[in-house]
């Protein structure tokens, strides 16, 4: 257990079910953004901070396809992975603050991060003006269907009978995947083996190989192979389960108390972005997260659309800093 995160940890349905209220107050804001004058007349370039394959990356596809429709210009997917979402991220920092850069990152990236990195090469509070939050959803637990283990009991029992010799893989180190990992080994005082890759996509894949036993991840990561009877879903990380997660056991329902962790997708502009166009884009991904193939695969994918406006997104980034801020310093977590 880890007593100063508890407290936290009971609150974070709460905090859980206060996001999914945007996607109701955002109703109204499904209309088409107003034109500006001057904005947008180029190419926008979304960054996804992760490689092609991953939960990320199809989100930033996704939504891209839309608002190059909405806005009528295209908007370029380009995947700057390396370093936990770093690398990308920190790309968008220093970009122009003009409207024509934006990050399609996570909280994992955003909110985590800072707190586990010596120097992550940005301050997401200070460097970064959020746009919205696109999704929320918790993060699944997943192995191979010729996996031996049926039930997460199955998985725990094993790690506790042979120490130090069962894995679980991750998009990287100090993800919100990663953090789940030494949560549950913590609570159940195992020791389980991480396995970090470059995105959830290599991950998958070595999965699937049986390189590893366990992969911890986003729902839009595996939805597929879910659904598909490729892989088993051991647990999720919350009770908000929609698509193809709806009846996948929770950590709570199997004993795991106060792991109960949502996941985000959201957009960022660079710090500085003249407010207009941040409001512009806003509205525009609002609309476009609405679309109906838009809305239909992510929630197949086990996420709820937030679709959240500028000051409500920011009003989280602040609190889910401060938040996983406590819980990194109690589990003395660090990444070089």
């Amino acid at each position: 257990m880890i007593p100063q995160a508890t407290g936290a940890l009971r609150r974070a349905p709460a905090a859980l079910m206060a996001a999914l209220l945007f996607p109701l107050c955002a109703q109204a804001q499904t209309q088409a953004p107003a034109p500006l004058k001057d904005y947008p007349r180029q190419a926008i370039t979304l960054i996804s901070p992760f490689p092609p394959g991953g939960g990320n990356d199809g989100v930033a596809r996704l939504l891209a396809n839309e608002l190059g429709r909405i806005t009528g210009q295209s908007v370029v997917v380009e995947n700057r992975s390396g370093a936990g979402g770093n690398m990308g991220t920190a790309a968008v920092a220093r970009a122009k603050p003009d409207g024509y850069t934006l990050v399609l990152s996570q909280n994992s990236v955003m909110a985590v991060n800072p707190a586990i990195y010596k120097n992550t090469g940005f301050d997401a509070l200070k460097d970064f003006t959020p746009v919205s939050q696109i999704t929320s959803a918790p993060l699944a637990l997943v192995v191979r269907k010729e996996s031996p283990y049926l039930t997460l009991a199955d998985y725990l029992n094993d790690a506790r009978a042979r120490p130090g010799a069962v894995t679980y893989a991750t998009p990287g180190n100090g993800t919100l995947s990663h953090l789940t990992g030494v949560l549950l080994a913590r609570q159940k005082d195992l020791s389980l083996v991480h396995v970090p890759y470059r995105g959830a996509g290599p991950a998958v894949n070595d999965l699937l190989g049986g390189t590893v036993d366990m992969l911890i991840t986003s729902p839009p990561s595996v939805e597929s192979l879910v659904t598909g009877g490729k892989l088993r879903v051991l647990g999720v990380t919350h009770e908000s389960r929609i698509g193809a997660f709806e009846q996948a056991p929770t950590l709570a329902g199997q004993g795991i108390a106060d792991v109960s962790i949502e996941g985000w997708y959201g957009v960022f502009a660079p710090a500085g972005t003249p407010p207009e166009r941040v409001a512009y884009l806003a509205a525009a991904i609002s609309q476009a997260a609405r679309a109906p193939a838009v809305l239909d695969k992510i929630r197949q994918d086990g996420a709820e659309v937030v679709a959240s406006e500028p000051a409500a997104f920011a009003r989280k980034l602040q609190d889910e800093t401060t938040y996983w801020a406590g819980v990194v310093k109690t589990a003395k977590l660090a990444v070089d």
